[in-house]
């Protein structure tokens, strides 16, 4: 463990620890407010996001600026990461060894941060951070609390472009979030 933002982004810049640094553009560290109550973690990054190097720059990531916006919560505020620092091919779920490979890097960066809140955006983010068995269609929309953090599991920001009643579930998740930040 790293005890220094320097350090730890250091640790990463030439990581091999996997097969997704083969088709890698840029390791996609995380963004944001190191000193935020509030962090989203997702699943890994898209091709616009493997591009800019920044998580959530891609179709989905807008929807979700769009709702953090009109719930009056500024980007800037949160930090936001992803199970995995690289983009798996076509977008596909990172297997287990990978998000294995870069699961000390996300918890080096929580234990930096010390948020309040973990929003864990889908499916493999809930599973990788909290159980392997839960499943995100039962937990979303429900606070969990582990080890002083409060977390709340909701869509990923890219299933709500495949289906309409998830962006209200989405936002109903986000408002209770907000309740928790002001």
């Amino acid at each position: 463990m790293y005890n220094n933002w320097e350090d730890l982004e250091k640790s990463i810049v030439d990581c091999k620890k996997c097969k997704l640094c083969k088709t890698r553009r840029n390791i996609v560290f995380g963004s944001g407010n190191k000193q935020a109550k509030v962090m989203f973690i997702g699943e890994g990054p898209g091709a616009d996001e493997d591009m800019q190097g920044i998580p959530f720059v891609g179709k989905g990531g807008k929807l979700m600026n769009m709702a953090l916006e009109g719930l009056g919560i500024k980007r800037e505020e949160l930090y936001i990461a992803n199970i995995v620092k690289c983009r798996p091919p076509n977008n596909r779920v990172p297997e287990k060894d990978e998000a294995s490979a870069c699961l000390n890097y996300l918890r080096n960066q929580v234990m930096l941060i010390k948020p309040e809140i973990i929003v864990l955006l889908g499916n493999t983010a809930l599973k990788n951070i909290l159980d392997e068995e839960y499943k995100i269609t039962a937990l979303r929309g429900k606070w969990i609390e582990k080890n002083g953090i409060k977390y709340m599991p909701t869509w990923h920001p890219a299933a709500l472009l495949r289906d309409e009643v998830k962006k209200i579930e989405f936002w109903n998740d986000l408002k209770e979030v907000k309740k928790y930040i002001k």
